[in-house]
């Protein structure tokens, strides 16, 4: 526990040494790793290959790129010693039977050997239970994720090509051990079975989740999709406002604030009545303010702000042919 302890509090400084795009000190923390003896486990709950993978690509200074692939080098020697490790368990039934047959071959030369007739061994009568396939064992990444139909559309496999080109924008799929094809065949199929055709909406549906796929100022959503924190159901069915970037998302929140601030200024300053009708919304919740902009002989004009719409207009007393005093608003 305290060396994925440790390797965790490494990775979240590379996080954040790329968050902040300044890689200063990234050639300790990585000499740092070089020298923990690192196991499979380690690097699939910690995910320290994407952030070493990611100061990689950030840094500028060669030496912190150089130890960098060495050890992405030297840690996809694990997935691939795991693998192979998989496939020898296949093979164990083999030389079992060749020393069994090799013992019965024995026992035969020395009965004729002494004349006595050869015994054949007798084995213990249990019950036969059936016998389970060996199974191998994949990373969990792999093996998450529920089969997807096969398609003989050719649109529908156009599209699951684009998703497999944006999933495999970097190298992240490599360092998790994801297979992209795979994953590309469940998000379409999700999209697929809320539209039941491909039409507009499903190639635009498609179309705006490849595009945030592939974004290089988003990566966090790709790292996101590949190791499983948002599921294929999820990214089927998001808001372009739920991809969207942290950096876009703070953008669009300051706008917002910055909006309702400005119309709540707009109501600031005058005075709230109900004798004015708004000609926009027509409704009669409104504030004025009364300015002298004309003769100190002429009365004052009135501004008045909708505070339903935020309308404005302005309203003046003025006389008519008879001589009488009447309001005209502009």
């Amino acid at each position: 526990m305290a060396k994925n302890q440790e390797v965790e509090r490494i990775a979240k400084k590379l996080d954040k040494m790329v968050h902040k795009k300044n890689t200063d000190g990234a050639l300790d923390l990585l000499r740092e790793l070089k020298n923990i003896k690192m196991s499979l486990e380690t690097l699939q709950s910690t995910r320290v290959g994407m952030s070493v993978n990611a100061v990689r690509k950030h840094s500028s200074e060669e030496e912190v790129q150089t130890l960098a692939k060495a050890l992405i080098k030297s840690w996809k020697k694990l997935l691939d010693g795991s693998e192979g490790k998989s496939e020898e368990k296949k093979k164990e039934g083999s030389p079992v039977r060749s020393s069994s047959t090799s013992k019965d071959s024995g026992s035969s030369e020395k009965s004729k050997k002494s004349g006595e007739p050869p015994t054949t061994p007798t084995t213990p009568t249990t019950p036969t239970t059936p016998t389970s396939p060996t199974t191998t064992t994949l990373p969990p990444r792999i093996t998450s994720f529920p089969p997807a139909p096969v398609t003989t559309d050719s649109v529908r496999n156009k599209c699951r090509e684009l998703l497999v080109a944006a999933l495999q924008t970097d190298d992240d799929h490599k360092t998790m051990a994801v297979d992209c094809e795979h994953l590309a065949a469940q998000i379409e199929e999700e999209i697929f079975q809320e539209f039941k055709s491909t039409d507009i909406k499903y190639k635009s549906r498609l179309r705006s989740r490849i595009s945030n796929l592939k974004d290089q100022k988003n990566p966090d959503l790709r790292r996101n999709v590949l190791c499983g924190n948002i599921s294929a159901q999820r990214i089927a069915s998001m808001t372009s406002e739920e991809m969207a970037s942290a950096e876009l998302k703070q953008m669009r929140e300051a706008l917002t604030k910055e909006s309702i601030r400005e119309h709540q200024l707009s109501k600031v300053g005058g005075t709230e009545t109900d004798m004015f009708i708004c000609n926009k919304c027509h409704g009669k919740s409104c504030s004025y303010t009364q300015v002298q902009i004309r003769s100190a002989d002429e009365p004052m004009t009135t501004f008045v702000v909708c505070n339903s719409c935020g309308h404005r207009w302005k309203e003046e007393n003025v006389f008519n042919t008879f001589g009488l005093r009447v309001a005209q608003r502009t």
